[in-house]
């Protein structure tokens, strides 16, 4: 039992490491069609990032992601498949937990 919560207080320590965390993925579109693959591709070198995401009422968002901006942004999008494992293991742990206190 007090293994178990120890495993729990250490997921919870290891949850407050990523406060910055997005849902989401990049896209890279063209910037003079807006298409992904596009015919003035060979003549336009110029690409731009977006972030798509749905919303809490699971509507599909788009938001322009700076070039300069681009490495964090994808930092944070790894950081939020972080936080879903952690809270995946946090839930087995409570579980583990709530079965240990009804044996008592």
């Amino acid at each position: 039992m007090r293994n178990l919560v120890q495993k729990r207080n250490a997921l919870l320590k290891k949850l407050d490491q990523y406060s910055e965390f997005v849902r989401g993925s990049i896209n890279s579109v063209c910037a003079t069609c807006n298409r992904a693959r596009c015919m003035c591709q060979k003549t336009s070198a110029r690409r731009v990032y977006r972030l798509t995401y749905k919303d809490s009422r699971q509507k599909t968002r788009i938001v322009y992601v700076p070039r300069s901006r681009l490495p964090r942004m994808r930092k944070m999008i790894a950081n939020h498949a972080r936080v879903r494992k952690l809270i995946e293991q946090l839930v087995e742990t409570n579980i583990d937990v709530f079965k240990e206190e009804a044996r008592r």
